[in-house]
């Protein structure tokens, strides 16, 4: 089997390109920018026309995660451009596929839970309705989402991630650097639900998504079982042997994100999400509670 990757060159799509590859599949990385020390194929593209990158896209399955990280400030040009990202890359492996004498077997379409916006306390399955602000998450998702809509592909995926915990990136970094200078305590009132994920169920969720042909349409790839920022905060501190911490007020939270250059609401929204849909075929996580998940990440690596 051929994985083509779009946007293949960011965390997610090395741990995914890594993954496909020892499964023994043909894995193609599309970039902007192909690296000579790449442990995989790589095909030039720019993300805007069609080339002859689109003969790669024959019978394969396309797992598109093109986009600029979120972790920004959320100003008028950083929404632009986090929608652009993502949309344009989208629109043109529509048209790409649209024109495949051979379309995708299947079309995997990253998208984010953040697209409920700020849920409360409603438990989100893929029935939910999506939100409407802030525009930074449900206006760039529905947009991306949107953009991906009616393509031609044998079957079609949208995977609405959580939060991917995994060593070395940004987002555990910053949430263990948070527990281990001493401030790890509950981040404004401690309600906000947190959706998250083990990398390896992440991966073994895509797995599921390609062999599973019952699987259509929109997927929650979360955890069972989210948990309040607070109980987030408690089980960091555990993990790296800090004790209790005060609260961090949501003014001084949106303070720091402009130092940070940063977004605040990354810290202050929550989503209640559940894997409805992968629950009901029997899918069995490795990392289902978030106390297990943080000790396999943070052991010491031999």
């Amino acid at each position: 089997m051929k994985v083509v990757l779009a946007g293949g060159t960011g965390a997610l799509g090395r741990r995914l390109a890594d993954a496909a590859a020892a499964h023994g599949d043909e894995v193609v990385v599309l970039t902007r920018a192909p690296h000579p020390g790449s442990a995989h194929r790589q095909v030039r593209w720019d993300g805007t026309t069609v080339g002859a990158w689109a003969e790669e896209l024959a019978d394969a399955v396309l797992i598109n995660l093109a986009g600029e990280l979120v972790d920004r400030r959320p100003t008028p040009a950083n929404i632009a451009l986090l929608t652009r990202s993502r949309v344009q890359p989208t629109e043109v492996l529509k048209a790409a596929a649209d024109g495949a004498t051979m379309p995708p077997r299947l079309w995997v379409q990253l998208s984010t839970l953040a697209i409920y916006g700020d849920a409360g306390d409603n438990v989100l399955d893929e029935s939910s309705p999506i939100g409407s602000e802030p525009a930074q998450m449900c206006g760039v998702a529905s947009a991306w989402e949107a953009a991906a809509a009616g393509v031609t592909a044998g079957r079609q995926v949208i995977l609405r991630a959580a939060v991917v915990l995994d060593r070395a990136t940004p987002a555990l970094d910053r949430l263990t650097a948070i527990a281990r200078w001493g401030i790890g305590g509950r981040i404004s009132t401690g309600q906000q639900w947190v959706s998250w994920l083990h990398i390896d169920d992440f991966l073994a969720i895509v797995d599921r998504v390609i062999a599973d042909p019952d699987l259509i349409g929109i997927v929650h790839a979360t955890s069972p079982n989210p948990v309040r920022n607070s109980a987030l905060m408690r089980e960091l501190r555990h993990a790296v042997h800090r004790p209790p911490a005060p609260p961090t007020p949501a003014g001084l939270v949106k303070l720091g994100a402009v130092v940070l250059r940063t977004d605040p609401a990354l810290a202050l929204t929550g989503r209640r999400a559940i894997p409805a849909k992968l629950n009901a075929v029997g899918h069995q996580f490795r990392y289902p509670d978030l106390p297990d998940a943080l000790t396999e990440l943070l052991a010491p690596q031999a």
